[in-house]
């Protein structure tokens, strides 16, 4: 199968599938597409970020894309997009499992994210509110933590479970 590299250590198959939806890490162009729909942060995204996502649906118009930063122990999710006609049909919530379980399958132990609009939606997938001053300093350097973020976004996290 053919694997993709992520941020310095997150390998996954493109062929990978949970929940009978199939994921594939999606093209650049599709992601920032996606994402300014949204209107969500694209500054910062580099090529080595963007092999940081994971999208779900057709390759050529993705119903949703996230992704994941990696530092150390930790990772950052950042971006989770839903196409506007494909909300509500729980591909948002395929995509954090399908993060969450490359996460962990990759060693990480926490994942943070900052939102704005989305913290009932991961409260309900299990992150909790925490104070920005308990977040990791790897974390608080991101560029999205530090900058393009607004300081009242609230944060939140989730220790994984490893996988072995």
């Amino acid at each position: 199968s053919t694997v993709a590299h992520l941020s310095n250590r997150i390998y996954f198959s493109l062929q990978l599938s949970i929940n009978m939806t199939d994921f594939f890490h999606p093209q650049a162009n599709h992601v920032l597409k996606l994402l300014q729909a949204c209107e969500l942060p694209t500054a910062d995204l580099d090529e080595d970020k963007l092999a940081g996502f994971l999208a779900c649906g057709d390759p050529e118009n993705p119903d949703g894309v996230i992704g994941l930063e990696v530092h150390s122990s930790c990772g950052l999710l950042r971006s989770l997009a839903v196409s506007l006609q494909s909300r509500n049909s729980g591909n948002g919530r395929v995509l954090v499992d399908a993060l969450e379980h490359l996460a962990s399958m990759n060693g990480i132990e926490t994942l943070y994210l900052l939102t704005t609009t989305a913290e009932s939606f991961f409260q309900n997938l299990g992150y909790r509110t925490v104070e920005r001053s308990l977040v990791p300093d790897l974390i608080q350097e991101t560029v999205e933590f530090s900058s393009l973020c607004p300081d009242d976004a609230t944060v939140m996290k989730k220790d994984l479970k490893i996988s072995t």
